[in-house]
C-alpha cells in the first residue's frame, strides 16, 4: 500500500485483549511494523497484534486529537467508542 495523505488514528487489540491506540499515515504498513516486533514497545510483548477500528481524519492533528481522546477513556467506554463509533458517542 502507498503512503497517502491520509491521518489515521487506528486502534489495535493485542493478543491479551488489551487496546492500543496510534496514528499513522500508512496503516497496513504500520500494523506490519507492529505485528514484526519493530513497532512501540506496548505492543511488541502482545503479539499478534489485529487492527479493530479506524477512523481517517483531514489533518494529522485532528487524528492525534482523536487518539488522545480514546487513550483517556475506560476500558468499557473504549469498547462501545470501537462497537458504535465515534461521531456523536461522547
Amino acid at each position: 500500500m502507498e503512503r497517502t495523505n491520509d491521518h489515521t488514528f487506528y486502534v489495535l487489540e493485542c493478543v491479551d485483549g488489551s487496546y492500543y491506540a496510534g496514528y499513522t499515515n500508512d496503516l497496513s504498513k504500520r500494523v506490519s511494523v507492529h505485528n514484526s516486533g519493530k513497532g512501540a514497545k506496548y505492543t511488541r510483548a502482545r503479539l499478534p497484534v489485529a487492527c479493530i477500528y479506524q477512523e481517517v481524519h483531514e489533518t494529522k492533528q485532528l487524528a492525534m486529537k482523536a487518539e488522545y481522546a480514546f487513550k483517556q477513556l475506560t476500558k468499557i467506554k473504549k469498547t462501545d467508542y470501537i462497537a458504535n463509533g465515534s461521531r456523536g458517542e461522547q
